[in-house]
C-alpha cells in the first residue's frame, strides 16, 4: 500500500522510501494500466500481460503474498516477476512510468505459481534399471516420470505415480538416459520439470582369463569388455589375503600372490553408475610353497638322507643334490623324502621344489651338507725305531687337519697336522699299537670311521756287560724286555770288528786280538726293526806277550832276560823260581836282569805283559837250568917240552867244560872226556904268558864266558916238569 504525504514520502507496507524531488512544472501522471492475464509457468516466476498506455516508458510489476513484496521493472507487456515461491497465491498489480512519473497500481490480480519441481535422486540398482527417488513436493498431489535414452535413440518411458520413487526396468545395461519428471497439483497443473542423466551400471564382464607366472608369483587377467564400462576393478581373494587391481583396458596383472594359496578371482566393471555384480568366480591355484623343515642326514656313510615338510598344493616334488664338483642329480617323488648316494669330502647343495600344474614353487632356502672328509687309506710308516714311528699317506679329499692318535691299550700318544705326514714319539719301545689318521674338517668335525693299523715300536735297547772266562773268551751279556728279539752284540775297535748273535740272553764274542781297545755294543732286532745300540762298554784285551823270549847267562850268579815289546803293554814282570827261591823283575824295557841265581839249579821261568791298565797277560812259563858252576882250583902243569895240563875242581852236578888258553902266539883250546876234570894241551909254546879260563858247557853247547881267567906264563928255561909260573888274575877287559 502506497501511501502520498505532502512531504513527498511514500510508505509502502513496513518500508519507508524516502524521495526527493523538485516539482519542476506539473504533468499529468502516466495511465494505470489494466492487467489482462497473469498466470505461472515456472515455479518461481509469474508472467502479466496488458495493454499499453501511452507515454509509459516502462512499468513496476508487483507481487505481494502478504509477507513479502516483489517488485520487477519491465519495459513492455508481457513482464515476468521472478524470485517467488512455488505453489503460492500472489497479489498482482501493474504500475506504467513516464517522465511525469508513475501511475497508480492497477487493480489486483491474483495469480498463483505453479509446483516446484521435484528434486531427483537417481541411481542404477543394476544394470538394466535405474531408481528415481525425490522429496514430497509442496500441494503436489501426484507426479509424472519419464525416461528415454539420451542420444534420443529408443523408446520413451513414461509413468505417473503419487509416490515419491519409481523404478524403470528393461533398459540397457551401461546407457545413458535422460529422466524428466514433474508434480501437479489439485487441478492437475503440472508444476516446473525436473532433468537429469542417468546411466545404468554395466554388466559384469565374462570371458575372463588367466593366465599366471609362476617364477615371479603374478597373475594376468583379461577378458570381454563390458558395455558402458568406465574402469574394471579385478579382485582375488584367499582365506588370509585380498588382492586387486584396476584398470580401464580389458586386461590387468595381479601381482605379490601368495605361493600355495588357492585364489577366487572375480572381475567388477563400473562407470559412474556404480559397480556391476560380480563376474563367475574363477578359481586361481598358484604354485605350491617351496617345502620346510628340509631335514639332511647321512646314515650310514655314503647315503644322504633329505626330508621335508608337506606343503598345500603340492602333487609332487623334486630334491636337486649338486655337489662341489658340479655333477647334479635329482629326485622326483610324491612323496617327502629322497635318498641320494654321497662320497667323502663332498659339500652337497641340496634344494627341494614343489610341483603342481601351475608350476614350480619358488626356491626356498639352499642347504648346504658337507660330509665327513676321506680317510686315508694308504698309511704307510717310513720310520718305526725304538720310540718314534714317522707315517705318511696321500692327501684326501675334504681333510683340512689329521688327527693321528696311537693306542697301546692304556697310554695314548697323538699328534695333529694339516700335512699329510706324522712323527709319533715318546713311544714306548717293543710295544704294538693301534694306529688310527683320522681325517678332520671344520664343518664336519673328524670321520671317526677310519680304519685302524697295528705298528710294533723297535725293540728296546739292551743293557750290557762284558766278561771273561779264565781262558779270555769274551762274552757279552743284557739285560732286555723285548719279546722273541736276536741280539747282536759287536765288538768294534782299530783291529777289526768282531759279532756274536743270539736269541738267550748272552753271547760270546770269541778271541779278540790281543793289545786292543773294543768299544762293545749290542742292538736287538725283530720283525718291527732294529733298536737303537746299547750304550757301549769299553773293552780292553790283555796285552800281546812278546813274540821270543830269550835268557841269557850273564854271570854265574846273573843271567838276563830280554824280548820284543808287545802291543799296548805298558810293563813287563818276569819272575825266575825255583826250591831255592824266587827272583822278580818289574821294568818297562825289553829286558831285565835277574841276581842271585844260584849255577847249576833248574828254574821255572814266567813272563808277564801289563797294560797300563793292569791287566795282565802270562806270556811265558817255560823251565830254565842255570849254568854249571865254574870249576875252583884251576891249575897248569908242564907236559914235556911243549904240552899242558889244566886241572880243575868240577862243581857240583855233572857239566862238561872247555879249556880256552889265549896267548900272543894263538888260542889253543882243549875238551876233557866226560867224567874228567882235566883235560892237556899238547903242542903249546913256550915262553909266552896265557890267559886261561876253564868253562863250562851248556846243553846248547854253548860256552859259559863269565867264569874268572887266570894268567899263567910257561917259560922256556930248564926242562923241570909241571913247572907253571901262576902270574894272577889278569883284568878280562
Amino acid at each position: 500500500i502506497v501511501y502520498a504525504s505532502p512531504s513527498g514520502v511514500f510508505l509502502y507496507g513496513s518500508n519507508v522510501l524516502n524521495f526527493s524531488f523538485q516539482v519542476a512544472s506539473a504533468k499529468p501522471a502516466p495511465e494505470i494500466p489494466t492487467i489482462d492475464q497473469a498466470y505461472s509457468k515456472i515455479s518461481n516466476s509469474i508472467t502479466v500481460e496488458w495493454a499499453t498506455v501511452p507515454g509509459a516508458t516502462s512499468y513496476l510489476l508487483t507481487a505481494e503474498d502478504g509477507d513479502t513484496v516483489i517488485e520487477t521493472v519491465v519495459a513492455d507487456s508481457p513482464g515476468t516477476v521472478t524470485g517467488l515461491k512455488a505453489a503460492t497465491v500472489y497479489q498482482i498489480t501493474i504500475r506504467s512510468i513516464s517522465a511525469a512519473g508513475r501511475s497508480q497500481a492497477s487493480p489486483p490480480t491474483q495469480a498463483k505459481t505453479v509446483l516446484a519441481a521435484p528434486i531427483l535422486e537417481v541411481s542404477s540398482p543394476s544394470p538394466s534399471s535405474i531408481l528415481v527417488q525425490w522429496e514430497a513436493v509442496y500441494m503436489a498431489t501426484g507426479f509424472s516420470v519419464s525416461i528415454m535414452q539420451a542420444n534420443g535413440l529408443g523408446r520413451i518411458w513414461k509413468e505417473n505415480t503419487t509416490n515419491t520413487s519409481l523404478t524403470f526396468t528393461s533398459l540397457e545395461a551401461g546407457t545413458l538416459y535422460t529422466i524428466k519428471a514433474y508434480a501437479w497439483n489439485a487441478n492437475g497443473i503440472p508444476g516446473d520439470d525436473s532433468i537429469c542423466n542417468q546411466r545404468t551400471s554395466p554388466r559384469a564382464p565374462g570371458n575372463i582369463r588367466v593366465s599366471f607366472d609362476s617364477g615371479a608369483l603374478k597373475a594376468s587377467f583379461s577378458w570381454a569388455p563390458a558395455e558402458g564400462a568406465f574402469n574394471y576393478t579385478v579382485m582375488a581373494f584367499s582365506d588370509s589375503s585380498e588382492l586387486s587391481c584396476s584398470t580401464t583396458f580389458s586386461s590387468c596383472t595381479i601381482s605379490s600372490l601368495q605361493c600355495g594359496t588357492e585364489y577366487v578371482i572375480s572381475v567388477l566393471a563400473s562407470n559412474d553408475a556404480g559397480s556391476s555384480k560380480s563376474s563367475s568366480a574363477v578359481t586361481l591355484k598358484t604354485v605350491a610353497c617351496a617345502p620346510g623343515r628340509v631335514t639332511i642326514q647321512e646314515d650310514p656313510p655314503g647315503h644322504l638322507s633329505v626330508a621335508w615338510s608337506n606343503v598345500d598344493l603340492g602333487d609332487y616334488y623334486v630334491a636337486f643334490v649338486k655337489s662341489d664338483d658340479g655333477l647334479e642329480v635329482h629326485c622326483n617323488t610324491s612323496l617327502t623324502q629322497c635318498n641320494f648316494l654321497s662320497e667323502c669330502g663332498f659339500t652337497y647343495f641340496i634344494s627341494v621344489f614343489a610341483y603342481n600344474k601351475a608350476g614350480q614353487s619358488p626356491l626356498g632356502d639352499v642347504f648346504n651338507y658337507t660330509t665327513a672328509p676321506c680317510c686315508p687309506s694308504d698309511i704307510s710308516p717310513v720310520l718305526v725305531s725304538s720310540h718314534r714311528v714317522e707315517i705318511v699317506w696321500s692327501p684326501v679329499r675334504g681333510a683340512e687337519l689329521y688327527e693321528t692318535k696311537a693306542v697301546d691299550g692304556y697310554n695314548v700318544v697323538e699328534c695333529n697336522d694339516t700335512a699329510p705326514a706324522c712323527t709319533l714319539s715318546a713311544l714306548e719301545c717293543d710295544t704294538k699299537y693301534n694306529i688310527t689318521v683320522y681325517s678332520f674338517s671344520e664343518v664336519r668335525g673328524s670321520n671317526t670311521s677310519c680304519t685302524s693299523r697295528f705298528i710294533t715300536t723297535a725293540p728296546c735297547s739292551p743293557e750290557i756287560n762284558v766278561s771273561k772266562d779264565a781262558s779270555s773268551m769274551v762274552r757279552v751279556h743284557w739285560r732286555s724286555p723285548n719279546a722273541d728279539a736276536t741280539y747282536t752284540a759287536t765288538a768294534q775297535g782299530q783291529r777289526g770288528m768282531y759279532q756274536c748273535s743270539s736269541r738267550g740272553e748272552s753271547c760270546s764274542l770269541g778271541a779278540l786280538p790281543c793289545g786292543s781297545l773294543f768299544s762293545v755294543t749290542a742292538v736287538a732286532e725283530t720283525q718291527a726293526g732294529r733298536s737303537l745300540p746299547s750304550y757301549s762298554v769299553p773293552l780292553e784285551t790283555v796285552p800281546c806277550c812278546p813274540a821270543a823270549l830269550t835268557v841269557t847267562q850273564i854271570t854265574q850268579s846273573v843271567i838276563n832276560m830280554s824280548w820284543t815289546i808287545g802291543t799296548v803293554t805298558q810293563t813287563y814282570l818276569t819272575v825266575l823260581e825255583s826250591h831255592t827261591g824266587q827272583a822278580k823283575c818289574h821294568t818297562h824295557q825289553n829286558h831285565c836282569l835277574l841276581g842271585c841265581i844260584t849255577c847249576g839249579i833248574n828254574y821255572t821261568v814266567a813272563l808277564k805283559a801289563i797294560s797300563a791298565t793292569g791287566l795282565t797277560a802270562d806270556c811265558a812259563h817255560q823251565s830254565y837250568s842255570s849254568s854249571v858252576c865254574c870249576p875252583l882250583g884251576v891249575k897248569l902243569y908242564r907236559l914235556g917240552p911243549n904240552g899242558i895240563r889244566i886241572h880243575w875242581q868240577a862243581s857240583r852236578g855233572s857239566a862238561n867244560y872247555s879249556t880256552d888258553l889265549y896267548g900272543s902266539k894263538g888260542i889253543f883250546t882243549c875238551a876233557p872226556s866226560a867224567g874228567f876234570s882235566f883235560c892237556d894241551v899238547i903242542e903249546i909254546p913256550c915262553g909266552d904268558v896265557y890267559t886261561v879260563v876253564v868253562s863250562p858247557v851248556a846243553e846248547t853247547g854253548q860256552k859259559l864266558t863269565f867264569c874268572p881267567k887266570k894268567i899263567y906264563s910257561v917259560t922256556c928255561s930248564g926242562s923241570t916238569l909241571g913247572m907253571v909260573i901262576y902270574r894272577g888274575k889278569r883284568n878280562p877287559e
